[in-house]
């Protein structure tokens, strides 16, 4: 199969465990996209895990690394980026995605969530309270960020990731 190529970034915003990294994977494929995992070069940089970020330098310390890392990001590099699910919490962040690129919201229900995530120790705003009523709270607090940052809003329940990134590409590709 031939690659298709964009000439935007795509931005994939969402809860934790909404499939971003799943998806991020599926549209390097299909694009030929170079992908960045937001987290794992915000670790990267720092040299230790978000888990000891946020225990050792607070949630605040850590929302700014992600507002400084998504602006040295450059505008139309053909990059798909997994943000952390606090991303779009921030007016700055939403700025600087929208100046480079498409923002991609995924979308699960609860349910999905814990069912994807529920046995992961590296969530740490989870930590202690994995359990639907907790994951719907937090979805219901982030929802009107997330919806006003989207371009476009994807379900990824019971989907295959190829699925998904072909509606993400279809939806580009009707945008030029």
């Amino acid at each position: 199969m031939e690659r298709q190529k964009t000439n935007t970034n795509i931005f994939l915003i969402g809860f934790m465990g909404a499939g971003k990294s799943t998806v991020s994977r599926a549209l390097k494929s299909i694009l030929g996209m170079r992908r960045i995992e937001m987290d794992r070069a915000i670790e990267e940089q720092e040299g230790i895990s978000i888990s000891r970020i946020f225990a050792e330098k607070g949630e605040e310390y850590f929302r700014r690394k992600e507002t400084e890392f998504l602006c040295s990001l450059p505008a139309g590099e053909n990059l798909v980026v997994s943000c952390g699910g606090g991303v779009p919490m921030r007016p700055a962040n939403v700025q600087a995605m929208r100046e480079r690129g498409a923002i991609v919201w995924l979308t699960a229900c609860p349910e999905t969530i814990l069912k994807r995530v529920g046995k992961s120790h590296n969530r740490p705003l989870l930590e202690g309270h994995k359990n639907i009523d907790y994951i719907r709270k937090m979805m219901d607090e982030r929802k009107p960020f997330y919806t006003d940052a989207a371009d476009l809003i994807v379900s990824t329940d019971d989907r295959t990731a190829a699925q998904i990134a072909r509606e993400i590409t279809d939806h580009l590709q009707r945008r030029v």
